[in-house]
């Protein structure tokens, strides 16, 4: 790639373990490939809580209450070359990730 160039990534999960392992792995690979890596920044957890009758007829006041936390990281791959963006979109990672990728040019001059 030419010029200032980044390439933004934005994982969400559920499990934060899992989360980070794949964090890693792309941060090695964006190393391995002579990319700058700026990241992995841990960005705000999502708690969705939900309130579910126990009973579908009766006991109004019988409750269930139940969480889901979305967990994100985002990494900025900061001058990518050629080799970085293969090695990345040739990474395997765990299908029930949510990932998004962004082409940018970096506004910041250093």
């Amino acid at each position: 790639m030419i010029g200032k160039e980044r390439i933004r990534i934005r994982l969400k999960a559920y499990d934060c373990r899992i989360l980070d392992q794949s964090t890693g792995e792309i941060v090695d690979t964006a190393r391995r490939t002579g990319a700058q890596i700026a990241g992995p920044i841990p960005l705000p957890t999502v708690k969705n809580k939900y309130c579910v009758l126990r009973s579908p007829h009766v006991d109004k006041k019988s409750r269930e209450q139940f969480e889901i936390r979305t967990h994100k990281r985002l990494l900025d791959i900061l001058e990518p070359t050629q080799q970085t963006v293969d090695a990345l979109m040739k990474l395997e990672l765990p299908a029930w990730m949510w990932k998004s990728r962004r082409l940018g040019k970096n506004t910041n001059s250093h």
